[in-house]
């Protein structure tokens, strides 16, 4: 059996979304997966849910705000927050320095997100 080899930014699939917002696909598979992502100040994303799958979004720096069912969270970092599936939610940025967060999604979220119409 072969060692896993080491994966990070450098080496990951990179996607950018929102307003500046970039994502790192760490682990990218049907059954699981852990992205890195980067929201800088006064950004966010569209308010959205998901049918099938459970996400728990773990803060590496700065802070989020995290509204899940018209219930907004400040989260800083050290902290997380799980969505479960369902639920509406949306993550933004209202604070002056840039956020760095994990999304672990079980199953993935691929063709199962819906985005609000609000």
């Amino acid at each position: 059996m072969t060692q896993p080899a080491p994966i990070s930014r450098e080496t990951a699939e990179h996607y950018r979304w929102g307003n500046d917002c970039d994502g790192w696909h760490l682990v990218k598979d049907d059954t699981l997966s852990v992205i890195e992502e980067f929201v800088p100040p006064g950004s966010a994303e569209i308010r959205h849910y998901h049918e099938k799958a459970q996400q728990f979004f773990y803060i590496l720096s700065g802070e989020v705000m995290m509204e899940v069912e018209g219930r907004s969270t400040l989260i800083p970092a050290g902290s997380g927050i799980r969505v479960r599936p369902g639920a509406r939610h949306q993550i933004s940025n209202p604070s002056s320095v840039a956020a760095r967060f994990l999304v672990i999604s079980q199953p993935t979220t691929q063709g199962d997100r819906i985005q609000e119409n609000r």
